[in-house]
């Protein structure tokens, strides 16, 4: 009884699968080059904020930008600045003679993984930065399926050469937490509450609370900022992620 046409026997069937994977290790780089060469710029704010609108000589507003990131050069507060002057703020270095005080505080920057960057989104104001730093990383179809089958060989290290270092699919992300101080109206009093809890030793805590009028009502939110592309750089994202952070933060005002 003959053979069917499509059986292949000898070198020649221990040849397809690997160039098969190959081929298609290719397609999927291929895909995430294309379906991610342009630059897609996302920036969120976990928690809304209304401020009262005031007269146009009361927009004055006092800055206190912070980085404590491991990427000490990264500095907002220029930028900042500029978006706030071209909505018609004045930008003041006594808090005493603002109208608003905007605090904010970099916490992360660097590159990170989809699932890391929803989590700190998701945990907002003061919540927990996630180990979402990532290394290089290919077009995960091709990589989840193809490497068991051609591992070791000469078509592996060619796959790997096409979605491992040619082609990553990348994300930038950058987490500020930010607290706007209003100047309360004249005639409204404002209380303010503290309360923390202090560990001592490994059984004991004290608890200390305080309360105090204060001419500030407060708001806090999270904002994290994305940028992803394929084999995006940190340079190339930086400008990028600034500009939507800074547009973010002028815009509540």
């Amino acid at each position: 009884m003959p053979l069917p046409a499509f059986r292949l026997l000898g070198p020649a069937a221990r040849f397809l699968g690997p160039a098969a994977s190959l081929l298609l290790a290719a397609c999927a780089a291929t895909t995430t080059l294309v379906g991610k060469r342009d630059l897609d710029v996302q920036t969120r704010m976990t928690a809304t904020i209304f401020l009262e609108p005031v007269a146009p000589d009361q927009r004055s507003i006092f800055l206190q930008i912070r980085n404590t990131s491991d990427q000490p050069a990264f500095d907002l507060e220029p930028s900042i600045a500029s978006a706030l002057k071209a909505r018609g703020y004045r930008i003041v270095t006594d808090p005493a003679t603002a109208q608003y005080m905007l605090q904010a505080n970099v916490l992360q920057i660097g590159r990170s993984s989809p699932t890391a960057s929803e989590q700190m989104f998701a945990s907002g104001f003061g919540g927990a930065l996630f180990g979402g730093a990532v290394g290089a990383v290919g077009s995960r179809a091709a990589t989840s399926e193809t490497g068991p089958i051609i591992a070791g060989g000469l078509l592996g290290a060619a796959v790997e050469a096409v979605t491992g270092s040619a082609v990553q699919d990348v994300t930038y992300t950058i987490v500020t937490d930010l607290q706007l101080s209003e100047r309360a109206s004249d005639g409204m009093m404002v209380t303010e509450s503290l309360e923390q809890d202090l560990q001592q030793g490994t059984g004991g805590m004290r608890v200390l609370r305080a309360s105090t009028v204060t001419d500030w009502k407060r708001y806090q939110t999270r904002i994290v900022s994305e940028a992803n592309q394929a084999n995006l750089e940190i340079a190339e994202a930086t400008p990028a992620l600034v500009e939507g952070l800074s547009r973010s933060i002028a815009g509540l005002f």
